[in-house]
């Protein structure tokens, strides 16, 4: 028996009341086999993603800004960075992490609104609420998206009367991608933004993601993107396709493995319902004018060491690395990292680490810097006998 492999629901841009259902798009990406002479569906899982969440929730706020182009980010007129763009906004080439000056440069009539994170938290609690409401298993894995196991029945069907109650009792617009394994449904939620659900069936997972982009898939960032590209690695297919030998020479190790899996369509990482642990904690500064005085750099580092100690305490956590970013004035970005055999918890220790990294980063390329920050991971509930700093590896 086979069953529609992608539900697609285009129409999906309104906020209000009385949507219509998902009109599926039949597309033969797999069957789902028959036991004791009827179809067996098992659980498939969801991933949802908020549309353009900062600005959805902002429009709510002020319904005035409705089909304007509106960006939620720090002033154009400082050194301020886009947190979202509306999907008029976007129109204009507008992204996240983009300046804001960029921005208003590309649409001068661009509305700029300042985050109010507060806010955007509470909307987020409310909509993953009715998501819990509605599934058995839900991990919220950031402030707008999240997987979820969905109940039996049709998985397109389940999945839409999530996306229609997410619409009708928060109001908002939320993108699903409905598939086996996570890395496959996180992929078919960005094929049909915004609102749109589509479904990849159990067994057609492989050739769902073969025509794609190979930076489409999770875990490709720009580096590994070129190297592949160089070598003619342009889709996910390709990917899928590398013998060992040839995989281990463009992405070596366990993070080539790992790669070629996923884009075959194979993540076992099941849905966890444990509480949301957070995975990193991180905090940034982006400065008015460009730094250059170590020691001013130096101390904001161990001013965000302090904040970063002060949750992990709150948390019961230490962290085991700590990563120091920068950003210089052409917008390029560096990390510096480094891993040691103990979890630690002070902003003393937390602050040497990272002004040794930003040393070690600036030592390469030495220049005023328009933001940096520090973040922990590598997170771990208990506490370990405090030893001396043992030798650790660097990245």
């Amino acid at each position: 028996m086979s069953l529609s492999a992608s539900w697609v629901k285009s129409e999906g841009h309104s906020t209000g009341g009385g949507a219509p259902r998902p009109r599926p798009e039949r597309r033969n990406l797999g069957t789902i086999p028959r036991a004791g002479g009827q179809a067996t569906i098992e659980r498939m899982i969801a991933h949802l993603d908020l549309d353009a969440f900062f600005a959805a929730v902002e429009l709510h706020r002020h319904p005035e800004l409705r089909g304007k182009p509106l960006v939620v980010g720090g002033t154009p007129a400082g050194r301020g960075v886009v947190s979202t763009a509306s999907y008029e906004a976007r129109k204009y080439g507008i992204r996240s992490a983009m300046s804001s000056a960029e921005a208003l440069r590309r649409c001068p009539h661009a509305v700029f609104v300042r985050p109010d994170h507060r806010t955007y938290r509470e909307w987020s609690q409310r909509t993953w609420d009715v998501v819990r409401s509605m599934a058995p298993v839900v991990e919220q894995v950031g402030i707008d998206e999240g997987y979820l196991v969905l109940p039996e029945g049709d998985p397109g069907e389940q999945a839409a009367l999530v996306q229609l109650a997410v619409r009708r009792r928060v109001r908002l617009s939320c993108s699903l991608g409905v598939a086996s394994c996570k890395v496959v449904a996180k992929v078919a939620s960005d094929m049909r933004k915004p609102g749109g659900l589509t479904v990849v069936v159990r067994g057609g997972e492989a050739e769902f993601l073969a025509p794609l982009e190979v930076r489409r898939l999770p875990g490709v960032g720009p580096k590994a993107e070129r190297r592949l590209a160089a070598a003619g690695v342009a889709t996910i297919g390709d990917l899928a396709g590398l013998d060992d030998g040839r995989l281990a020479s463009l992405l070596p190790g366990r993070v080539g493995i790992e790669l070629r899996a996923r884009a075959l369509g194979i993540d076992p990482r099941p849905v966890s319902g444990e509480p949301g642990e957070a995975i990193s904690i991180s905090n940034e500064e982006t400065f008015e004018h460009d730094v250059s005085d170590r020691a001013e750099l130096h101390a904001e580092l161990r001013r965000m060491a302090d904040g970063l100690a002060a949750s992990l305490r709150r948390r019961g956590l230490v962290a085991r690395t700590v990563t120091t970013k920068l950003r210089y004035p052409d917008f390029s970005i560096a990390t510096r990292s480094q891993t040691l055999n103990i979890g630690i918890e002070d902003a003393e220790t937390i602050g040497d680490l990272a002004c040794r990294l930003l040393d070690r980063a600036l030592g390469q390329r030495p220049d005023a810097l328009r933001l940096v920050g520090v973040g922990v991971s590598g997170l771990e509930r208990h506490k370990q006998l405090e030893l001396p700093l043992p030798p650790a590896h660097s990245a």
